[in-house]
């Protein structure tokens, strides 16, 4: 059952991944954090986006029989992980108020579930129809 996601859930996809992403660059930009600390957060992001899709990437590749190593099909959960750790701890260790904190969390995890929608919907609309999966007779 390959059915291709609704313009709805798509755009329901991009407006969560932007909104977390521009809200959680918004909330750094405008921060009093040093810069060292705007670039750890800036990189957490950017690691956990680039983690979580290749997840998604790898879980889906498996589900339909492509071939996936257990090596990389592990360090793509480990990075996943890692990201969302590492910022757990950043958060945890800074000098900010418990509302900033929360707010670089749901940005950060708003942002990672809209990369993985993203991703899910640009593969599901690249599915093949069946009438384009058959041979092609050529004409001579």
């Amino acid at each position: 059952m390959n059915q291709k996601p609704s313009a709805a859930f798509i755009g329901a996809s991009w407006v969560a991944l932007g909104a977390g992403m521009a809200g959680y660059l918004i909330g750094l930009w405008r921060s009093d954090l040093l810069l060292n600390e705007k670039g750890y957060y800036f990189t957490i992001l950017m690691y956990g986006l680039f983690a979580v899709v290749s997840v998604q990437k790898s879980v889906r590749d498996r589900l339909e029989g492509i071939p996936v190593t257990d090596i990389y099909y592990s360090i793509c959960w480990f990075s996943t992980v890692l990201a969302i750790v590492l910022l757990t701890v950043g958060l945890w260790n800074a000098t900010m108020l418990p509302s900033e904190k929360g707010f670089y969390a749901f940005a950060f995890l708003l942002a990672l579930f809209g990369a993985i929608a993203v991703q899910k919907n640009t593969r599901d609309s690249q599915v093949p129809n069946a009438a384009d999966t058959a041979p092609k007779r050529s004409v001579v």
